[in-house]
C-alpha cells in the first residue's frame, strides 16, 4: 500500500475544494495512466472500467470523492502539510475521504485484470460531494450505465452503513404586519414563527426506522426585524430535515407544510434516504466477515444513486470536517484487506 499512501500524501498537499478539484483529479488520472488503465472524464470526475469487462455480468461501482471542505481557523497543523509520523497521517481530506479514495483505487487495480470475476467493476473518483453539487456524482449516473451495487468510500471504521438518512432544507417565512413596538399595534411575525417552530420541535413523524431511527427536524437559522421599535412583519427560518426510508422528501415536506401556518419552500427534494436490505449479498458477506451494520445520519453521494449501495471506508466520521484531521496508516491497510475480502468471490444473484 506504500504507493497509495504516497498518493494520499500528494492529494493532501493539493488543494481540492469543491468545484476546484481539477489538480486532484489529475493525480488520480495520472495513476490510472501509469497503470495502463483507460479512463473517462467529465468535468472533475474520473472513472474507469475493469480490463475484462463482460456484458451481462452485474456491475459494482467503487466510488469516493476527491473534494474537501475548507479548513477552519482552529487547525494547529498545516492542513496541506501531509505530516506523517509513525502510524498517523495528518491533513485536510486525509480521513474524509482521501483514505477511501486511494484504498478503493488500490482495490480496483487489484481486481482489474482478473479474468474470472463474477461481476464488472467501475472505479469512480467523483467531485463536488461535499456540496452535493450538480457536477459531481449526479452528473455521472447516466454516463456509468446500469449499476447493480455501489460501494461508497466514506470513513465508517470499515463497518457497513446500509442505510443513510435523506436531507432536505426548508425555508420558512412567517408573515405579519408592522406596528410600533410601544403600542398594541401590528401582527408580530416573529411570534408566529416561534409558534410554528415550537410545533416542528415537538412533532413526531409516525414511522420510525429500525436502522435510521426517527425523522429529525432541526431549526438552524432564524432572522426577523429591522429595528428595535418596529414590530416585524416577516420572520424567516431554516429547517434541516433528515428523513428515514419511510418518507420521501416530498412526502415529509407535505406533512410539514400542513402542520404550520408559515409559508415553507424546499430548496431541493433530490437528496432522499437510501437503504439496502439485510439479505442483500454484500450485507450478508460483510456479516460473514464479522462486520456490523448501521444507519448513517450523514449524507454522501449515496443520496443521488438510484441503485443499491453501502457506505464503508477507513477512518472515523467523527474526524471529518474537524481541526487536525488524520488517518491511521493501519486503517488504510486494514481497509484494503476488508474491501478485497468483501468482493472476493461475491455473487450478486439477479
Amino acid at each position: 500500500m506504500k504507493e497509495y499512501i504516497e498518493l494520499l500524501q500528494t492529494l493532501i498537499r493539493t488543494q481540492s475544494f469543491s468545484k476546484e478539484e481539477e489538480p486532484a483529479a489529475n493525480l488520480v488520472r495520472q495513476v490510472l495512466a501509469e497503470k495502463g488503465i483507460p479512463f473517462q472524464t467529465k468535468t472533475n470526475n474520473t472513472w474507469a472500467k475493469n480490463a475484462n469487462w463482460k456484458d451481462g455480468l452485474p456491475v459494482i461501482l467503487l466510488n469516493s470523492h476527491v473534494d474537501t471542505v475548507r479548513p477552519g481557523k482552529s487547525w494547529t497543523k498545516d492542513p496541506f502539510g501531509a505530516e506523517l509520523k509513525d502510524n498517523c497521517l495528518w491533513g485536510l481530506g486525509s480521513n474524509d475521504a482521501g483514505a477511501s479514495l486511494v484504498t478503493l483505487l488500490a482495490v480496483f487495480i487489484h481486481f482489474n485484470k482478473q479474468a474470472d470475476l463474477p461481476f464488472n467493476l467501475i472505479y469512480a473518483a467523483s467531485a463536488e460531494e461535499e456540496i452535493s453539487g450538480p457536477n459531481g456524482m449526479a452528473s455521472l449516473i447516466d454516463e456509468l450505465g446500469e449499476v447493480d451495487l455501489a460501494i461508497v468510500g466514506e470513513p465508517t471504521q470499515m463497518q457497513m452503513a446500509i442505510a443513510e438518512k435523506g436531507l432536505m432544507v426548508l425555508d420558512g417565512t412567517a408573515h405579519g404586519q408592522t406596528g410600533h413596538a410601544a403600542r398594541n399595534e401590528g401582527e408580530n411575525a416573529l411570534y408566529k414563527a416561534l409558534d410554528d417552530i415550537q410545533l416542528l420541535r415537538n412533532y413526531q413523524f409516525e414511522k420510525s426506522s429500525e436502522v435510521l431511527g426517527d425523522v429529525k427536524m432541526s431549526i438552524t437559522q432564524i432572522s426577523a426585524g429591522t429595528q428595535h421599535n418596529v414590530v416585524p412583519d416577516q420572520c424567516s427560518f431554516v429547517v434541516d430535515v433528515r428523513t428515514n426510508e419511510y418518507y420521501s422528501n416530498q412526502e415529509a415536506f407535505e406533512i410539514i407544510d400542513s402542520l404550520i401556518e408559515s409559508e415553507v419552500k424546499a430548496r431541493s427534494f433530490r437528496l432522499n434516504s437510501s437503504g439496502t436490505e439485510l439479505d442483500h449479498p454484500i450485507v450478508k458477506r460483510g456479516l460473514e466477515l464479522g462486520l456490523t451494520y448501521y444507519g448513517s445520519p450523514t449524507t454522501s453521494d449515496q443520496a443521488v444513486m438510484p441503485f443499491r449501495s453501502i457506505k464503508i471506508g477507513p477512518g472515523d466520521s467523527a474526524r471529518s470536517h474537524t481541526p487536525d484531521e488524520y488517518i491511521l496508516l493501519s486503517e488504510i491497510e486494514d481497509g484494503f484487506k476488508i474491501y478485497v475480502d468483501l468482493l472476493d468471490g461475491l455473487q450478486l444473484a439477479y
